[in-house]
């Protein structure tokens, strides 16, 4: 947590770190001179008296001089005008010091969403791959509500503490040299108290933030997937999925708060044994006449500040660990570096002409990949070329690589092997800018955001007119639902789209790569939903734009990509075949197998 505030928090808010520094400065100074005026006010003004010897000082006797020249309520209401005064600082001090305070700790957990946010914006798929969903969410909410909670407790309490304890020992000790000794017994005790809290606690907290790693995970599949928990009558299992991750982080938690718990009450024990003793030996001492009345209750007073600061550091301590672990897993979000980065300048600016002027081509030359930790690779040895004004379909079994590729052309995923070139030039010498405003990728879950129709479709192009709303809309054979809607393009879509059909979405979500208009059409298997008529129609419509472009297309039904112009075959992520539907019908056992399971015996023989 040390290097996440060194490096988020000091240099950006030096000068509110320094704004609390001096009010806190403020509000220690006053307090520790509330006990001294206190002790005057009943040794002088009300006693008027002093001891002779040691214990009264040669001060204290020229202010009981002072005062004897003065009526005794005039010193009374002098002094109490100063206790008033430096409770006004205390206050002022405490108000401004908290004040800053929270305005700084705030300050450092929106700036960490917001960089944790961006940071994940930036990830490839393989960083996704390492975090899970649920993870980064806890990330980005829970662990920095921890560390701006902990902030706040170093910059409040934390600051004003040691000094406290220091200050207020010394004063202690001025008060009273025999009775500073039970400070000085009582203070080795609640250190060892402190520290076998912390050996004991300590481990707990980072299995505390993984327990809410789980059930936030768990919470969330039952949140997402409703439907489904419902439609096979499992709420009883998934709510039992709950209460187990649920059980487990209260359990976790409740060990952590039970240990926390039982120091407590020992710090209060020892506090109240010390305030006894000095009121036991100070009674003893007034007896003897070696001390003051008012000095024993300002002992009193050090003493209690001493041990009340060294209470809350403990808590500061206690707590610590557990803001040390948010802290440590906010730090290795913002540190992972994503795995696709942009090229350097000198690379853009020598690709640059060749990309403004090189036709429109998508091309893999002998691509392999694996996702990391198979032993097999998820595509091999994959090569194909695509031109402009053409369609390339890709078919295959489940699982055979189809949305890889995709995913290895919008650069979403690094190739292991092999090298994919868009316009003729690598991937990898693209900026992720300039490749990604060249593709309209669709993918194979439609995913639409809160808000209008319109709104969603201007993702693809935030300047576009209603008119080109429309005309996106119509070539995506999404204008005859969208006419029953009252509101038209301004009707209102559910978070996730949940309140329009599958097919409805997948019509939305090409026409939001439509209204793009790029020069690389990538449909991962974006027709499934779609009935055989409005499937024909969609393609259909979708000609006259491939003039300048190309489209690769991922499908299952052969009716989706019988008239591509070349259609790639994978089988367990190798291509075994390429060519068109009569060729590949002609001549390849597997597409053969695929195109018997799917065609009747009429449409084979007129293919």
């Amino acid at each position: 947590m040390g290097k996440l505030l060194k490096k988020y928090f000091l240099k950006p808010y030096w000068l509110m770190i320094i704004a609390i520094v001096v009010f806190t400065g403020v509000q220690v100074g006053a307090q520790l001179t509330l006990p001294n005026l206190m002790s005057d006010i009943i040794d002088i003004g009300i006693q008027r008296r002093g001891i002779p010897g040691s214990s009264t000082s040669l001060a204290t006797l020229a202010k009981i001089a002072a005062a004897s020249n003065a009526t005794q309520m005039n010193y009374l209401l002098s002094e109490g005008a100063k206790m008033l005064g430096v409770a006004v600082l205390i206050i002022i001090g405490a108000v401004f010091a908290g004040l800053f305070c929270s305005k700084a700790s705030a300050a450092l957990a929106r700036d960490l969403r917001e960089k944790i946010f961006a940071k994940v914006e930036k990830f490839s798929l393989k960083e996704f791959d390492k975090f899970s969903t649920a993870s980064l969410i806890i990330r980005s909410t829970n662990d920095v509500q921890q560390v701006q909670q902990m902030t706040f407790m170093l910059f409040r309490l934390g600051m004003m503490s040691p000094f406290m304890v220091v200050i207020a020992l010394i004063m202690a000790i001025q008060k009273g040299k025999q009775l500073s000794l039970i400070i000085l017994a009582i203070i080795p005790i609640l250190i060892i108290a402190i520290g076998l809290a912390m050996v004991f606690v300590m481990p707990l907290f980072r299995k505390v933030q993984e327990k809410t790693d789980r059930l936030n995970m768990v919470a969330r599949e039952g949140l997402t997937g409703v439907r489904v928990i419902r439609a096979f009558n499992r709420q009883g299992f998934q709510q039992g999925r709950f209460k187990v991750a649920n059980d487990d982080l209260t359990d976790t938690f409740m060990t952590v708060m039970g240990r926390i718990v039982i120091l407590l009450p020992v710090i209060q024990l020892v506090v109240m044994i010390a305030q006894i003793a000095a009121i036991w030996f100070g009674s003893h001492m007034i007896g003897a006449g070696t001390l003051q009345v008012g000095n024993m209750m300002a002992f009193i007073q050090y003493a209690m500040q001493v041990l009340m600061s060294l209470v809350m550091l403990a808590m500061i301590l206690i707590m610590y660990p557990r803001a040390a672990v948010s802290g440590e897993r906010i730090m290795e979000v913002l540190t992972t570096d994503s795995s696709i980065n942009d090229p350097d300048a000198a690379m853009i600016e020598k690709f640059e002409a060749e990309l403004a002027s090189a036709p429109v081509s998508l091309e893999f030359k002998d691509v392999s990949f694996n996702f990391g930790g198979g032993e097999e690779n998820a595509i091999d040895n994959i090569t194909f070329r695509a031109r402009a004004g053409t369609t390339t379909a890709i078919i295959g079994s489940t699982g055979s690589g189809k949305s890889t590729i995709l995913n290895l052309a919008d650069r979403l995923y690094d190739v292991t092997e092999g090298s994919v070139l868009v316009n003729d030039v690598d991937v990898k010498d693209h900026t992720q800018y300039d490749l990604h405003d060249r593709i309209g990728y669709i993918p194979q879950k439609a995913v639409l955001f809160s808000g209008t129709i319109a709104e969603n479709i201007r993702f693809g192009k935030p300047d576009a007119t209603d008119e080109d709303v429309m005309d996106a809309l119509s070539t995506a054979q999404a204008e005859d639902f969208i006419e029953e809607q009252e509101e038209g393009i301004e009707a209102y879509v559910a978070q996730g789209g949940t309140n329009f059909s599958g097919g409805q979405k997948q019509r939305l979500a090409i026409a939001r790569a439509l209204i793009k208009k790029p020069q690389i059409y990538l449909f991962d298997d974006s027709f499934s939903a779609l009935d055989l008529q409005t499937d024909a129609n969609l393609r259909a419509a979708l000609k006259p734009l491939l003039k300048n472009s190309l489209a690769v297309i991922v499908a299952q039904r052969i009716s989706t990509i019988m008239d591509a112009d070349q259609i790639i075959v994978l089988d367990e992520g190798k291509m075994v075949g390429l060519g068109t539907h009569k060729e590949l019908l002609s001549s390849n056992k597997v597409y053969q197998e695929i195109a018997k399971s799917q065609l009747s015996e009429e449409e084979l023989a007129n293919a």
